[in-house]
């Protein structure tokens, strides 16, 4: 589904966002790791079947990109939560219907 240069460069961006988040405030580990969903999310969309499209086109890219819990927390865990909950119907469906 991805080919060889997208998945290096996904790689290349989660190694490079360990050892950034080395330095970095803890409330980023969650951004990056949402970015690099993002990023997956766009590059398999096309190929992928329709729930999981309609899941990395919605729910996952309606998350602001920066998004940083620092600020309304809650509001913020909530969002994560929710989610985590469409992904888990997604997953459901496909893999336990």
């Amino acid at each position: 589904m991805l080919t060889e240069d997208e998945a290096l460069e996904l790689l290349a961006y989660l190694v490079t966002s360990a050892r950034t988040q080395v330095d970095e405030a803890g409330e980023y580990g969650p951004m990056r790791l949402l970015t690099a969903a993002r990023r997956l999310g766009a590059a398999i969309a096309a190929h992928s079947s329709a729930p999981t499209a309609e899941f990395v086109t919605g729910p996952l890219s309606a998350l602001p990109e920066l998004a940083v819990p620092k600020a309304d927390r809650e509001q913020y865990v909530a969002r994560l939560d929710q989610v985590c909950s469409d992904l888990a119907v997604v997953l459901r469906n496909r893999y336990a219907p």
